[in-house]
């Protein structure tokens, strides 16, 4: 026969393992939830990182959308992609190329140079602005004639706020450079009225800071309200932008206005030449 004292002390067992259990069943509770803060919390940082690296941020409302133009097609959905409009790259790897410091200044700051990109979807033709912006055009002669941005994706296609394709980066991650930086150049330019980087323009992409350009640009095919932080260096020809309309009706890869285009844009060969 079980005693009084027996029975209380087997009720205390009792209860102590009860709460022991509520208590497993808590923490196990709150890892679960800490697990899942953290996954959340990560795809924020990571998204984060890649806005920043690219450098090329939306800066503005919802208010920018009318400068949306109606022959610009909106972005596929990431469920619907697009018929890819562009044809096969050319045969060749993208050279693995890295330098200290940037080139120093060759060309002649008073003559007249262009840029030709030769992509899988076409000819981009682009007047560079040499006297305004002599160390960013001086680079990217040195890049094209070292073959640097030769067989490289365009990595990144903005259809939603802002409207441009970016390019230059030999990783086509959107993390990549040549090694060396820039200076910010040309950023009273006449033509960038009201923050607005209008179609046409070709302009460097850079971490957030100043001084921070290096292989990466951005090819805008439709007027885009930024910040003037990014040096515009260029601009394109008629059929250029012919070119990147073709490229941004396409659409891009997650349906939310910024990814990598539908569009299979690879710089076959890109050349710097005087006139």
């Amino acid at each position: 026969m079980v005693s009084q004292e027996q029975r209380r002390r087997q009720l205390a067992r009792e209860k102590f393992l009860r709460q022991q259990q509520r208590r497993t069943s808590a923490r196990r509770r709150a890892r679960m939830r800490n697990s899942v803060i953290a996954s959340v919390l990560g795809v924020v940082v990571i998204g984060s990182v890649a806005l920043y690296t690219t450098g090329v941020l939306k800066d503005g409302k919802d208010d920018d959308k009318t400068n949306a133009s109606a022959d610009v097609t909106p972005s596929a959905s990431a469920t619907s992609k697009a018929p890819d409009p562009c044809g096969k790259p050319a045969a060749g790897a993208v050279k693995k190329l890295s330098w200290k410091k940037e080139p120093a200044v060759t060309i002649d700051t008073s003559a007249k140079y262009s840029m030709k990109l030769a992509t899988t979807c076409g000819d981009i033709d682009i007047a560079l602005k040499t006297a305004a912006a002599p160390h960013t055009v001086n680079s990217f002669d040195f890049l094209a004639g070292k073959g640097f941005f030769d067989h490289t994706k365009c990595h990144r296609l903005t259809t939603n706020g802002i409207y441009v394709l970016q390019c230059g980066d030999p990783t086509g991650q959107g993390t990549g450079g040549p090694g060396y930086t820039i200076p910010d150049e040309n950023l009273k330019d006449a033509a960038l009225k009201g923050n607005v980087y209008p179609a046409g323009t070709v302009a460097m992409a850079n971490t957030g800071q100043k001084h921070t350009g290096g292989s990466q640009f951005f090819l805008v095919y439709q007027d885009s309200q930024l910040p003037p932080n990014y040096t515009p260096f260029g601009t394109i020809s008629e059929s250029g932008l012919k070119v990147l309309k073709k490229i941004a009706a396409a659409g891009e890869n997650t349906g939310a206005g910024d990814g990598a285009p539908n569009a299979t844009v690879v710089i076959n060969k890109a050349t710097v030449a005087k006139s």
